[in-house]
């Protein structure tokens, strides 16, 4: 069982990338790193969804960066246009939606307009152990401590993370775009295995998660409008925090007490073929 609160020492892995074995604080990126896509480059402009982004264009440690059009976090997707459509299922080519929220939460949203298209959709909970409780994976940041909750997150929901890392590795169903409410949490753990596993900087997977403060007032005017959320503590009194200092302790955590996305994707049902593959379809390396 992965320990939430303490550290211990990991041995060698020779199916991890070498990145794996350095702290965080470590794996600061340095001159002569690859150098990311901007942040703006990796926004997806959408009118009626708030938050998506491109995984792609992100530094790898030894050199590279994540392949881009391939693999899209994004906040919650039913209120999509009928341009917004277009834009992902035309032009990003679109043929997989992974669903990171409470299967009942799922069920009752639904994609709108996206639903009526030619696109898989995969219902992979992400949830804090057997919890049905909204407040929960949407948290109010006042009372809540981030950093922890990512790795409960995490612990608790290691079926549905190895899946979605089994049907991203998986060509046939690119573009993928995973998400859940306001593409913040349950989305930014998720993000962060994937990335950790196919070996992006430390900093890169961090500012990731960050990005989404330049949309969170977006994606709050969208949630109050919608009844199954606009209640929530969250939600309705403002207090979504992005919380970076919060998730660089998790990425800490989940390097040194999980020995790394790979690491725990392995322990937890990917195969070695699969994380190969997977590294296949996120990395974008020089010569490749």
């Amino acid at each position: 069982m992965v320990d939430l609160k303490g550290s211990s020492e990991q041995g060698s892995d020779p199916t991890a990338p070498g990145v794996h074995q350095r702290p965080v604080q470590d794996r600061r990126r340095e001159e002569g790193s690859p150098v990311s896509t901007s942040n703006a480059e990796r926004w997806v402009d959408l009118a009626e969804v708030d938050n998506v982004r491109d995984l792609g264009g992100l530094p790898l440690s030894d050199g590279g960066c994540t392949r881009r059009g391939v693999v899209f976090r994004a906040s919650t997707l039913q209120e999509a246009t009928e341009a917004d459509v277009a834009q992902l299922v035309g032009i990003r080519r679109l043929r997989t939606i992974v669903d990171l929220r409470l299967p009942a939460e799922a069920a009752r949203e639904g994609h709108g307009l996206l639903g009526t298209q030619d696109v898989e959709v995969v219902n992979l909970p992400v949830r804090k152990g057997e919890s049905t409780l909204l407040d929960v994976v949407v948290p109010d940041s006042r009372t809540t401590d981030l950093g922890l909750l990512y790795q409960q997150l995490l612990v608790g929901s290691a079926p549905s993370i190895v899946t979605a890392a089994r049907l991203i590795g998986d060509p046939a169903r690119h573009g993928v775009v995973f998400h859940c409410a306001a593409g913040k949490d349950r989305t930014g753990v998720l993000a962060a295995v994937l990335l950790d596993a196919v070996g992006v900087l430390a900093e890169a997977i961090i500012d990731d998660y960050v990005m989404t403060a330049e949309r969170q007032h977006r994606v709050r005017e969208r949630l109050v409008r919608i009844p199954a959320y606009r209640n929530l503590p969250a939600v309705a009194q403002g207090v979504m925090a992005v919380d970076g200092v919060g998730f660089a302790r998790f990425v800490e955590w989940l390097q040194a007490d999980a020995g790394g996305g790979a690491r725990f994707l392995l322990d937890h049902g990917l195969t070695g073929d699969e994380l190969a593959l997977l590294r296949t379809a996120l990395r974008d390396e020089p010569g490749v």
